[in-house]
């Protein structure tokens, strides 16, 4: 057990738990956009409130849901740490700081975009699902979802918050679906140009799926 904590505890270790915890929450966020898609099929919510019901009382689904937020916490705090870490490591800043080649604008910015997302992640969790969960434990029942979300999609300041955050976790997967497999040793020249394919399209796909829903609302283009 003492080779595993000091696995988990090395800067390795870290980042292995990094990547594990975010190759997971991508997992989540496929089963996420797929479930909130069923919008679209805009037939008044009736198909999206039969797949919110069976995530929101499924007991195998409302286990998963105690392991996602510690998988959120953990990639979390592994994220500010390794950002500390790196930072620490040159305490004098420079009046000058050339960009180290070959790397880009939001690998350079991962915990900034990452806190961006935490910022809309409380908002998000503040706005659906902990007030769904509190009623489901006081009375035993779900709030309406569908009718919940068209009720704070009719408001701009709210669909150009949840816009910037999935634009937020554009950039912030462009990044991280690669950095997760290399982390865990998984590149090779064969298939480097297909996994960094697929991370183009996932970082593309997944959020503009779940920017497109609170625009549809505002817009009227679902009812």
């Amino acid at each position: 057990m003492g080779w595993f904590i000091r696995l988990v505890t090395s800067s390795v270790g870290k980042k292995i738990t990094m990547a594990l915890t975010g190759l997971f929450l991508i997992s989540f966020l496929v089963v996420h956009a797929a479930v909130n898609g069923l919008i679209f099929y805009n037939d008044g919510g009736e198909t999206f409130n039969i797949g919110a019901h069976f995530m929101g009382t499924n007991p195998i689904i409302r286990t998963l849901e105690i392991v996602l937020v510690l998988g959120f916490l953990i990639h979390i705090f592994q994220g500010l740490y390794l950002w500390k870490k790196n930072r620490n490591a040159r305490p004098v800043r420079y009046a000058y700081s050339k960009p180290v080649p070959r790397t880009t604008w939001y690998s350079r910015s991962m915990a900034l975009l990452g806190t961006l997302i935490l910022l809309f992640l409380i908002v998000h969790t503040t706005n659906f699902w902990i007030p769904n969960r509190v009623n489901q434990f006081k009375y035993g029942k779900e709030l309406p979802l569908y009718e919940m979300m068209l009720e704070k999609f009719s408001n701009p300041f709210e669909v150009i918050l949840y816009v910037l955050g999935c634009f937020s976790l554009f950039w912030h997967l462009l990044h991280g679906f690669w950095s997760a497999f290399q982390s865990l040793g998984l590149l090779h020249y064969k298939y480097n140009g297909l996994i960094n394919f697929s991370g183009i399209c996932f970082a593309i796909l997944i959020p503009s799926i779940l920017a497109l829903m609170p625009v549809s609302m505002y817009f009227g283009w679902i009812r």
